[in-house]
């Protein structure tokens, strides 16, 4: 059997032991490398192993995770966090984890180990990260079919942080009727270097907890301990008394509200600095974030809770699922110059690119829908020798910044005589994007503004809607066999359901 291994990474240096490890024991199929970190950032280079490198949206872990769905082919997707190295034999106890299990099993967790140190008890966040260690479903290390994420959506992506997208995702399998299981491979997760207020920025993950109770109840995470969020909304309540009444000169409420945020802060700080090692740095930490981390707590849950109307939250399935269930395109393609931006014949400079009108609110309006998005974009400025590919990716860049993420780019760097497959009208570009994006080719809807763009997608067996310039040939306007005068209007094609 085959696993492909999807690693999303920010470029971390942690990712190079993984791939080191991997080369070791090479897994039973493709390694994908999700790169959504900065655009310039480098990958290490692994001599033993050869991975494939996806840009990643930049939009989040679930984002980057989905991409890294799309482009995967093998039956089973085993998902890595960039910054765990899998132990001696991982990748034949993934096969013996994943082998014969039963249709109704949706995903296989592997064992995760933290190691602590020997010589003295854990800090503060060593003991956190050693929570990896009884997380259910956490995607470290979690492989799951292709087929059930297809049907599920893939992880939602309104879940921007690595906080709650996998336990959504656990959540929305069992409920659609499948099982989850724990595996025997293991991986190790070092604990990281951080600075002392990682407590405090690990903080912004409550934002993401009204949109889970939303989308699953409020008792969603009741098989587990308590939270402190009551107890931070308490202190932080009485730390707001004392600041009101003393404003107000009332000077016993306020000594009140005072005594109150003490007593709970010591008790906090405490329960923080007993099981720790108690030296001088590790308590002054503990003290000066026990203060400080109930009001950012609860002030992130305030956050998350006034979001929700922006998020179009109700119980069912993501974003993306709801598109494939509601008869929308597996994606959308677009060409690049003369559709999403002005044309300049063989531009090799970010400076001179310029959206077309109303571009960035069409491409949000797709993403909204949970559509994933390709450019397909002849470049023969590369092959006459006008351009290098560097120099198209640097527009390619701008573009992205100015308009947002893109899920796959496809380039045709060929001059028109040299008789290549990728160069519209052929349907190579199409194709290409369509695999990488995981999406059937006749599923699919190309938009552009020249016969060219309609003929590659009439080839692939796509859908196609001409946009029509100025300098858009009215014959190609007539043979098209849609037309819609402007972007928006092509989306609005799009979104009114498939063919």
């Amino acid at each position: 059997m085959t696993a492909d291994v999807v690693i999303p990474t920010v470029g971390r240096p942690s990712l190079a032991r993984l791939l080191a490890a991997l080369a070791a024991e090479p897994p039973p199929g493709r390694v994908i490398v999700v790169h959504d970190g900065e655009p310039d950032a480098s990958l290490p280079a692994e001599p033993g192993l050869s991975y494939n490198v996806v840009e990643g949206p930049r939009r989040g872990p679930a984002a980057a995770r989905n991409t890294g769905r799309r482009a995967a082919r093998a039956e089973w997707i085993a998902f890595l966090d960039d910054d765990v190295v899998p132990e001696p034999g991982w990748a034949a106890r993934l096969v013996e984890d994943l082998r014969g299990l039963p249709p109704g099993v949706a995903g296989s967790q592997g064992r995760i180990v933290v190691p602590l140190p020997h010589d003295r008890a854990p800090t503060d966040w060593e003991r956190n990260v050693a929570g990896l260690e009884t997380a259910r479903w956490a995607t470290a290390d979690m492989a799951y079919r292709r087929s059930v994420l297809d049907e599920l959506g893939g992880f939602d992506e309104r879940f921007p942080r690595a906080y709650r997208e996998d336990a959504d995702l656990a959540l929305r399998a069992e409920r659609a009727g499948y099982r989850l299981v724990r595996g025997r491979r293991t991986v190790t997760h070092p604990v990281r270097p951080a600075s002392r207020w990682i407590s405090l920025r690990l903080q912004a993950g409550n934002a993401d907890d009204p949109l889970m109770a939303s989308l699953h109840g409020r008792r969603w995470r009741e098989e587990r301990p308590p939270g402190r969020r009551p107890r931070h909304f308490a202190v932080t309540a009485a730390g707001l008394v004392a600041l009101g009444a003393l404003a107000a000169g009332r000077r016993r409420l306020a000594a009140a509200g005072l005594a109150a945020w003490l007593a709970g802060t010591a008790e906090f700080a405490w329960a923080r600095i007993a099981p720790g090692p108690r030296t001088r740095e590790e308590v002054g930490t503990m003290i000066a974030t026990s203060a400080a981390l109930p009001v950012v707590a609860t002030a992130y849950w305030l956050f998350g809770i006034a979001r929700l109307p922006s998020l179009h939250v109700q119980a069912g399935p993501s974003p993306q699922a709801a598109a494939a269930q509601n008869g929308l395109p597996d994606a959308v393609l677009l060409d690049r110059d003369g559709t999403l931006v002005v044309d300049v014949p063989y531009n090799g400079d970010p400076r001179l690119v310029e959206p077309m009108p109303g571009a960035r609110e069409a491409l949000d309006r797709l993403r909204a829908a949970g559509i994933p998005l390709g450019v397909v974009s002849n470049q023969s400025g590369v092959g006459r020798g006008l351009l290098t590919l560097e120099q198209v990716e640097a527009v390619n860049r701008r573009v992205e910044q100015l308009l947002g993420p893109v899920d796959c780019w496809a380039v045709c760097p060929h001059a028109p005589d040299e008789g290549c497959d990728c160069r519209k009208p052929r349907d190579g570009l199409v194709r290409r994007a369509a695999r990488e994006l995981g999406a059937d080719p006749a599923r699919c809807v190309l938009l552009g503004d020249i016969g060219a763009d309609v003929e590659a997608a009439r080839a692939a067996g796509a859908r196609a809607v001409l946009v029509p310039t100025a300098l858009t040939r009215r014959e190609e306007v007539e043979r098209a066999p849609e037309v819609a005068a402007t972007l928006a209007e092509a989306v609005e094609l799009v979104l009114g359901g498939a063919r």
